[in-house]
């Protein structure tokens, strides 16, 4: 999983589908501004890493190709790949590039939050500071995890209300006061 999401447009094809579940590679292909060759390739890197699957075409017609999410959430440890070095490098900096996108999705929805298309919209912040051992950290990151799945189930996404994609993303880990 970690070698598949590491590359910043497999990562950005990986948010499509959360956002939109199913679609054609034409069609992510045009949104992600990029080659359907190119698209279709990294779907299969995603496929061999358990992230996407095949999807049936609801047209029926077997000449196009579908695509869905296979897995909600990308949750992982640098701790989780201790044994093999190579792979605890690219974790490392699968990490780093992954709170850089975090970084530059909040820095530009600062940059858009007055235009017309997001006034309605709060970006919210919530941190706070508390003590915690290694394995209520790990509870907490359930938890929050959990809360996000089970808000995200609460949508109902044919109501006609009109929506726009929204970003969640938390950190908790060490700190000093």
């Amino acid at each position: 999983m970690i070698t598949a999401v590491h590359h910043p447009l497999r990562r950005r094809i990986y948010d499509y589908l959360l956002l939109y579940d199913t679609s054609q590679v034409t069609a992510i292909a045009r949104a992600l501004e990029s080659q359907v060759g190119s698209i279709s390739h990294h779907l299969r890197m995603l496929e061999r890493a358990g992230l996407v699957d095949r999807a049936v075409d609801p047209s029926g017609d077997k000449r196009t190709s579908w695509w869905t999410i296979a897995r909600r959430g990308l949750t992982w440890s640098t701790d989780d790949y201790a044994d093999a070095p190579a792979d605890a490098l690219l974790a490392r900096e699968a990490q780093r590039q992954g709170i850089r996108m975090q970084i530059d999705r909040l820095q530009r929805w600062h940059r858009r939050r007055n235009d017309p298309a997001y006034a309605q919209y709060d970006g919210s912040n919530t941190e706070t500071t508390a003590w915690a051992s290694p394995d209520e950290l790990r509870d907490l990151s359930a938890r929050i995890l959990g809360t996000i799945r089970e808000w995200q189930e609460d949508i109902d996404l044919r109501d006609g209300t009109p929506r726009t994609p929204v970003f969640v993303f938390a950190h908790a880990f060490p700190t000093e006061p």
